[in-house]
Parts: C-alpha cells; sequence; structure tokens
C-alpha cells in the first residue's frame, strides 16, 4: 500500500536521505529507529508528503502521490494520511471533539457525518467523558489519543507518527503503543512510526533502521 523508491534528499550540500526503498503493507505497524541525524524525520515527511524528494518516486495505494497538482496533493494528503507528531499539535481554544473534526471539516465532509465519527472515535479510544474538554484540561496521555483520533476522522490509508510518544512518561507511552496494535487489530489501520522508544520499536511488526541516509541491512 506504501512504496517508496530511490528516494534521495539533501539540505543544500548536506545529504540526509541516500536512495531509500522500502515497501509498508496494509495492516503492517512499522518503525523507523536510528540516531539523530539519520534522516528519520525527513524520510517520514517525504512519506506523507510534507516534503519533497530530490529524486525517486512514493506511492500510496498505487497513486504516484508527487505527480498531481499542489492542490490535489493537499487533498490526497488531507483524505489519505493522518500525522500524529510529539507534541499534539492541538489547538488550545477548541475542544477535544472540534480539534478531532478539524481535518474532516477542512476535506469538505458533511458537518454531522463528521461530528459522528469523532464522538465514535473518541469513545473507542476511551475519551467518550472528555470529549468537550480543551487540551489545557487533558493529561499528556489523552492530548495524544485526542491527536490520534485526529489522524482518524478522514479513515486515511496510513498514519505516520513522529515520536509520538516522546514526550509521555513510561505509563502513557506504553498505552499509546497498545493503542496503535489495537487499531491494526481491530480495523485493519497501518502505521509507519519514527521513535526512540526502544519497547515500541521490537513491538512492531518489523523495523527499519536507518544509518547515513541508508536502510541499515
Amino acid at each position: 500500500m506504501l512504496r517508496a523508491t530511490n528516494i534521495e534528499k539533501s539540505y543544500g550540500a548536506l545529504p540526509v536521505l541516500r536512495g531509500i526503498d522500502l515497501q509498508i503493507d496494509k495492516g503492517e505497524v512499522v518503525t523507523i529507529v536510528g540516531a539523530s541525524g539519520a534522516g528519520k524525520s525527513t524520510l517520514l515527511h517525504i512519506l506523507g508528503t510534507l516534503d519533497t524528494p530530490d529524486k525517486g518516486k512514493v506511492f500510496i495505494q498505487d497513486q504516484d502521490v508527487f505527480n498531481q497538482s499542489g492542490r490535489n496533493l493537499a487533498a490526497f494528503r488531507n483524505k489519505s494520511i493522518g500525522f500524529v507528531f510529539q507534541f499534539h499539535n492541538l489547538l488550545p481554544e477548541f475542544t477535544a471533539l472540534e480539534n478531532v473534526i478539524i481535518p474532516g471539516l477542512i476535506g469538505g465532509r458533511n458537518d454531522r457525518e463528521v461530528k459522528e465519527r469523532g464522538l465514535s472515535l473518541l469513545e473507542r479510544l476511551g475519551l467518550h467523558d472528555r470529549m468537550h474538554h480543551k487540551p489545557s484540561e487533558l493529561s499528556g496521555g489523552e492530548q495524544q489519543r485526542v491527536a490520534v483520533a485526529r489522524a482518524m476522522i478522514n479513515a486515511p490509508d496510513l498514519i505516520l507518527a513522529d515520536e509520538p510518544s516522546g514526550n509521555l512518561d513510561s505509563h502513557n507511552a506504553i498505552e499509546l503503543h497498545n493503542l496503535f496494535f489495537k487499531l491494526r487489530t481491530e480495523i485493519g489501520q497501518t502505521f509507519v512510526i519514527v521513535t526512540h522508544n526502544e519497547s515500541l520499536a521490537t513491538m512492531a511488526d518489523r523495523k527499519i533502521e536507518l544509518k547515513d541516509g541508508r536502510i541499515k541491512a
């Protein structure tokens, strides 16, 4: 469902990715690990179409994602890819439910349907009694589960997570990791996760290690 071929990326004279080939199947939980500066986040941003490669192609569901206009690419990203970041990126003035449904509203979906899905997701993630609370009223673990619900609101093919448990204590990190596998089992969700957390890395179906911009054999 995700295929990247010969991905190269440099920033000025500094090469960051040096020919990355990878394939990820539907329903896989794959972690990307490596030392700081190995290119993990750069690769994740390219897979998520937040950045463009200097060379190579990315296919999601057999679609060449960069072979489309900027407007169409933005619409594709909104519909097909969900993102979870280390610091949640929740809007402080909105409730949990309002934060969750924003990508659906941006995508032009029916307000009522989006709200119903948001309510369903928050209930599935154990936040049914917290959906009308603002981020400042939620714990770090609860905020990150809201971020996961937001990533899932448009039923994306793929969820990309960049150090999703990096700002959580050990208890909440374990709960978040277990949530990823629960969602994979229950709905077949596909996850690609950049992490320094060794326990999450070893739980994954597959661990990809980057070193000096290449996949370590």
